[in-house]
């Protein structure tokens, strides 16, 4: 069985290499994917993010851990969650909101021998392992009826144009929008942070060098992006900055 990694952990330190250690200890034949370790250190927004654009892409029984966590040790719950056949561990702050409302979520329990600094090899790992081998996702804890939702910000879709903003910045500089691209209209201008930036192009390399393009990126939404450059600098915007799609009279 598949169980994914996301964390904001990096790769410099041993953590990561110890929740794998935990896992495949338990269950020695599950198949390790790491989505990403490089998150944002407590960045639950870019985890959440992530997350809901990568899960759908891997096979039905999918297990997915997602430790993005700066209130580990608090009261904040630990969540085992299941939706359209794919099961989920992770922190309950926010990070899972992506999930419809028809999932069911589950508190896993906290023994006193795990680390108060470190869910996600005495907590998450173990719970992983639990259900690579079988036990259904009911066996690890109680249900919860209102997990900790706090969604992506959802465009503006008016006759005007679309509004909406940046959610995600990429190691390119690209700044991914919630606009979707499917909303904009041919020959609509885009602006970021009122900053023009012309009409969607196919691709980022339909500009010249240092160009800033707008595209209709891989996830169905405008991105803005600087041919071998950073749009992030070269705009001075990042995530929260306005994001519109104005379809001129």
């Amino acid at each position: 069985m598949i169980v994914t990694l996301l964390t904001d952990f990096g790769v410099q330190d041993s953590y990561v290499a110890e929740m794998k250690g935990v896992l495949l200890a338990r269950a020695p034949e599950t198949q390790l994917v790491d989505i990403t370790h490089h998150v944002s250190l407590g960045d639950i927004r870019a985890a959440q993010y992530l997350l809901s654009r990568t899960w759908n892409q891997f096979p039905r029984g999918t297990v997915h851990v997602a430790v993005v966590d700066p209130g580990v040790g608090t009261e904040r719950r630990a969540l085992a969650a299941e939706s359209a056949g794919h099961r989920f561990l992770a922190p309950d702050n926010g990070l899972l909101s992506f999930l419809p409302d028809d999932a069911r979520f589950f508190s896993l329990p906290v023994s006193r021998d795990a680390a108060p600094t470190f869910h996600g090899r005495d907590v998450f790992a173990p719970a992983a392992a639990t259900l690579v081998l079988g036990e259904p996702i009911e066996s690890l804890g109680s249900p919860v009826a209102h997990p900790v939702r706090t969604p992506l910000p959802v465009a503006r879709i008016a006759a005007a144009g679309v509004s909406g903003e940046v959610i995600y910045v990429d190691r390119y500089g690209t700044l991914v929008s919630n606009v979707p691209s499917s909303a904009v209209k041919p020959g609509a201008r885009i602006h970021v942070g009122g900053q023009d930036v012309g009409p969607l192009r196919r691709t980022f390399a339909d500009g010249a060098r240092g160009d800033v393009v707008a595209f209709s990126g891989s996830a169905g939404t405008v991105e803005v992006a600087v041919r071998d450059g950073s749009a992030a600098v070269k705009l001075n915007a990042g995530v929260g900055a306005h994001v519109r799609a104005e379809q001129r009279q």
